[in-house]
């Protein structure tokens, strides 16, 4: 079965690049299934088991994914966007891009809310899906330790004071009516100004898309004593005034002191959880008496989680500076 996800993610991998590239030709399931050596009738079916979607409908969503994004961050005519993307006519994209958003093409470039795109599917994911990741990680690679301040801005994010890790908190949050993971990753992408996007105007389905913790009196408390809510979401400018999807808060969050463990690139699907005992046994006997810092616990502070495999897997956690007379305190003791 694991050979199939892999299989699974090859086939969206060059989905998107065929998209990106504009080859049409390619993106017809015959070729696909060809160059898995698959029939085309099993690659269907095998594609349906595993994505939930026929194979014709994900192609459609996605060209559409990109398409709004032309549309929301370009000046190219409609119809030029609609031809780009493999559609007949104007008619055709207006009628498609309608059906799937609710939306005209044009109504969305006046007023561009958000809008659930179709992400690309992850089979691989080995925190949804429980697989992968179990190799060694480069032991050559150590973990950077760095403190940096970051600049005031907003993060908008759905919160759930219960769950504990990345698995539970979807499974927490798809039993919410519109909080699913496939519903909150689709409206974030589609929001134009994400501070850690590296994506541009590409369907990149994730870029600049992050877990957090956020310091919570009512949160459930973490295993380094502190009483947290996870959160998922996008941090965004200071002066951003778009519109907040309903499901969803928008935080002021104050410039502020942070602490930063950064691990560089890793094979996701191999080196996945020993990159993870590795970050966390640098943040566990990381000595902060010998820094001049300790972490903050100040209700509203944020902690960030990066995880990007082809760049670095990092915690972001919020310090204050120990002053003289904790300092003194300390040494007294």
């Amino acid at each position: 079965m694991e050979d199939w996800f892999r299989n699974i993610q090859k086939i969206l991998e060059e989905i998107d690049a065929c998209i990106r590239s504009q080859d049409e030709e390619a993106l017809v399931l015959a070729k696909l299934a060809k160059k898995l050596n698959y029939s085309e009738f099993y690659l269907s079916r095998k594609f349906k088991e595993i994505s939930g979607m026929q194979f014709k409908d994900y192609l459609r969503s996605r060209k559409l994914a990109f398409a709004l994004k032309d549309i929301r961050d370009t000046q190219e005519g409609i119809l030029d966007i609609a031809l780009k993307y493999g559609f007949s006519s104007h008619e055709a994209f207006t009628r498609s891009f309608k059906e799937l958003y609710g939306i005209t093409p044009s109504d969305y470039r006046r007023n561009p809310v958000p809008l659930v795109l179709r992400t690309i599917i992850k089979p691989l994911d080995c925190y949804l899906v429980k697989i992968g990741g179990m190799g060694m990680a480069n032991s050559e690679e150590t973990v950077k330790i760095y403190f940096v301040t970051i600049p005031a801005h907003k993060f908008l994010h759905i919160r759930n004071y219960e769950s504990i890790g990345y698995w539970d908190f979807w499974q927490k949050q798809s039993l919410i009516p519109g909080q699913d993971c496939e519903t909150i990753c689709g409206l974030l992408d589609s929001i134009k100004g994400k501070l850690d996007d590296m994506g541009g105007n590409e369907a990149n389905s994730g870029s600049g898309q992050l877990m957090a913790y956020i310091n919570e009196p009512t949160g459930r408390i973490c295993s380094w004593g502190i009483p947290l809510a996870e959160a998922y979401g996008v941090r965004l400018p200071v002066d951003y005034d778009g519109k907040v999807p309903p499901q969803m808060q928008l935080m002021d969050v104050a410039e502020g002191e942070y602490i930063v463990f950064e691990h560089g690139p890793f094979d996701y699907e191999t080196e996945n959880c020993a990159v993870e005992a590795k970050i966390e046994k640098a943040m566990k006997e990381f000595d902060y008496s010998e820094s001049g810092y300790e972490l903050d616990t100040t209700p509203g502070r944020v902690f960030y989680f990066y995880h990007d495999c082809t760049r670095f897997w990092k915690f972001v956690r919020p310090v204050k500076r120990i002053t003289a007379k904790e300092l003194g305190n300390e040494k007294a003791y």
